[in-house]
């Protein structure tokens, strides 16, 4: 049996913390990234292949990782993105009727290094703590000193750009080519669900690499600007930002999600910062202040907008609020059709209680076209 073949495992901390393990279906070899966690219950292999997770080790809260095994529908991008899987136990078999195959796998075709009978409640509790940190998760646990040495020059995700690991190298579209609205979309990360949900309101979509220019976005005449999601830390994204200004000052209308939400806070001179460890998970609770309900929300970000120099500024008005740190998870850009969320509304699978927000993105090109027309 497997169960009895694999080899012992271990997950070390940057602090010199360890936590033991036992190795996946008997890959072996070494993981380095940013330890962090996520609480859904469902969804993950829609968290291994999300762009904003490239670079970090998954811990999953939830117990049975694998018991619905892979689907090739339930993808975000074209492969894996995580550095690493973390979890308690791993399910090698699985019961799900719409299966293409078992998680083992799918994880082994994306040749992804996982371990298992992690005491996972003890590490989140300990990240939660601690906060996230750069680790390693290894079956060489012979090596701890040579690992100890790597790990100390693994970069931190503080001032790391990402973008262009996850990024398309050249541009393509989605959708209809006859669809009524032109979407041009920055890729600082996208996810897959996100083009679903513009093409199902009737969007053609031509999707950018994260390097390219307002220019080539306007090329291509579209109705609307779209800022994607994406790994790690906006700041470095001066090219984005740039953009986004440039969107603004000809008062196009736009939407960004999640790292495109910080792209469009930098554009309007307000800062983002590391979070202690993130917000992750799919039952995240957003008050939306501009109709007073609440939504429960799919979310997956390390760093945030400052909430105080947002309020301070009089270009820009706070549209929502994470219910339980109230950092802003949500921002306009006054008398312009420009807005942006932290969270992810095109979540799937997770709440559907924000999908209204690519609604708004389409009322704002449609009232945006006939003030122009």
């Amino acid at each position: 049996m497997k169960y009895q073949k694999r080899k012992p495992a271990l997950i070390l901390l940057a602090d010199g913390t360890i936590f033991h393990g036992k190795a996946v279906a008997g890959k072996e070899g070494s993981a380095f990234g940013e330890v962090c966690f996520n609480t859904g219950m469902t969804g993950y292999q829609e968290i291994f292949t999300d762009p904003s997770y490239y670079g970090q080790l998954m811990v999953t809260t939830n117990a049975h990782i694998g018991n619905y095994g892979a689907n090739n529908e339930d993808v975000e991008s074209d492969s894996v993105k995580i550095s690493g899987l973390i979890c308690r136990n791993f399910s090698y078999h699985h019961s799900r009727p719409a299966a293409d195959e078992s998680l083992e796998s799918f994880l082994n075709k994306n040749n992804l290094l996982a371990i298992s009978d992690v005491d996972t409640r003890a590490l989140v509790s300990y990240i939660r703590d601690n906060g996230a940190m750069n680790a390693v998760i290894t079956t060489e646990i012979d090596k701890l000193d040579d690992l100890k040495k790597q790990l100390a020059d693994v970069p931190d995700m503080k001032g790391l750009e990402l973008a262009s690991k996850v990024s398309v190298k050249e541009p393509y579209f989605y959708g209809d080519e006859n669809a009524t609205y032109k979407i041009s979309a920055l890729d600082i990360g996208i996810k897959t669900n996100i083009l679903k949900n513009l093409a199902k309101r009737d969007c053609y979509v031509k999707v950018f690499p994260y390097n390219a220019t307002y220019e080539e976005l306007a090329a291509f005449n579209p109705d609307g600007y779209f800022i994607s999601n994406g790994p790690g830390d906006p700041e470095p994204l001066e090219g984005a930002i740039a953009l986004t200004k440039k969107v603004m000052e000809k008062g196009d209308p736009l939407f960004g999600i999640c790292l495109g939400h910080q792209v469009l806070a930098l554009a309007n001179g307000i800062s983002t910062y590391k979070m202690h460890h993130g917000h992750r998970g799919i039952n995240h609770p957003i008050l939306n202040l501009m109709t007073g309900k609440g939504e429960i929300t799919s979310q997956n970000h390390g760093f945030a907008i400052n909430r105080e120099e947002a309020e301070a500024n009089p270009n820009i008005e706070i549209t929502h609020l994470h219910l339980n740190d109230k950092t802003a998870a949500g921002i306009k850009v006054k008398d312009k059709p420009v807005f942006s969320v932290q969270y992810h509304p095109e979540a799937s699978p997770g709440p559907h209680d924000a999908w209204y927000l690519f609604d708004e993105f389409i009322s704002h090109i449609k009232n945006h076209k006939l003030q122009t027309a």
